[in-house]
């Protein structure tokens, strides 16, 4: 076994090992991951390594994050990431996990990095630890890591006959992102949710977005609220629909979602949500997922439920 660079050739072995320890659960594509563990300009290569047999067969893998574009979209620059770190289960217990995190951690140290999380990255796969998986809970905090949240997917599929339900509020109006609004609606997110959101949507439009995937609120022509729909057609394969392949019918996804802080406490929040599962429903889509929230109340009252759990982690280095 020898450890080497994080390299694109090894794009369809790399794929073929996380099919093989997480595809029952987490069926990866290989489209998916070359967006989001080499297409993403915050992979760190240098921190990010694979395992390989004698005969150059990956056995083991961990991709290091840390912010590097250039954009100022106010995203942490002392935070590294794990995206995802993968054993073969018959080579587990040999230290090749061991070695991968710690030459993570180093690199990601070296770089000026103070804390690392697992998960959580730009373009991540989980906000966390998926459970069960109590074992990888258990060596993770072996290796100084601390739990920090409970994390949630949440379901629900819906009956092609049942009613769709288009919210109503007065003085508001709901609709999908004109073509002449992505300005504006930047300009909304920088000014109400700086950060990821915006950044995503930025890298969305850079994906030549045509707004179809961001439902609106508007009062008096301003947008006071969004809803971010996904689908199989959106330019970027999104958190909420990652996982696809386990389904047989089209798989839909909602959020992320907010409310202008001056706009809350009217009920925006819930009807935006209802936008945009009416909008994935007049496509054709009767499954959706929900992806990263702890809202799990706020969901039910929609008919959702917990679909899979995530522990979230981190280490201060």
């Amino acid at each position: 076994m020898k450890l080497i660079a994080w390299q694109e050739n090894k794009i369809d072995d790399i794929v073929r090992l996380w099919n093989q320890e997480l595809g029952n659960d987490f069926p990866m594509r290989r489209a998916l991951f070359l967006q989001n563990s080499f297409h993403d300009i915050n992979v760190y290569y240098e921190g990010s390594q694979l395992a390989v047999d004698n005969d150059g067969r990956v056995i083991g893998f961990i991709i290091a994050k840390k912010w590097q574009d250039s954009l100022d979209v106010n995203m942490p620059t002392k935070t590294g990431w794990i995206q995802a770190l993968v054993v073969d289960e018959k080579y587990q217990g040999q230290q090749i996990g061991s070695m991968l995190l710690r030459h993570a951690e180093t690199a990601l140290k070296n770089q000026g990095m103070e804390q690392v999380l697992l998960g959580r990255d730009t373009q991540h796969y989980f906000p966390g630890i998926p459970r069960p998986n109590d074992w990888t809970r258990k060596w993770f905090e072996t290796k100084g890591y601390e739990k920090q949240d409970t994390e949630y997917d949440v379901f629900n599929s819906y009956d092609d006959t049942s009613q769709i339900v288009e919210p109503k509020k007065d003085g508001v109006e709901f609709g999908v992102l004109r073509e002449n609004e992505k300005e504006p609606f930047l300009n909304f997110l920088r000014r109400c949710f700086p950060g990821r959101w915006e950044y995503e949507a930025i890298k969305y439009f850079e994906k030549n977005g045509t707004g179809r995937e961001f439902v609106v609120l508007r009062k008096q022509e301003k947008i006071i609220g969004f809803c971010r729909v996904n689908d199989s057609k959106s330019p970027v394969i999104a958190q909420n629909v990652y996982w696809a392949p386990l389904f047989q019918e089209e798989l839909g996804g909602i959020g992320p979602l907010g409310v202008d802080v001056a706009e809350r406490g009217q009920g925006f929040g819930l009807a935006i949500v209802e936008a945009g599962i009416a909008e994935l429903r007049k496509r054709g889509v009767q499954n959706i997922v929900i992806d990263w929230t702890g809202l799990i109340t706020f969901y039910k009252k929609l008919g959702y439920d917990i679909w899979k759990t995530y522990d979230s982690y981190n280490k201060k280095l």
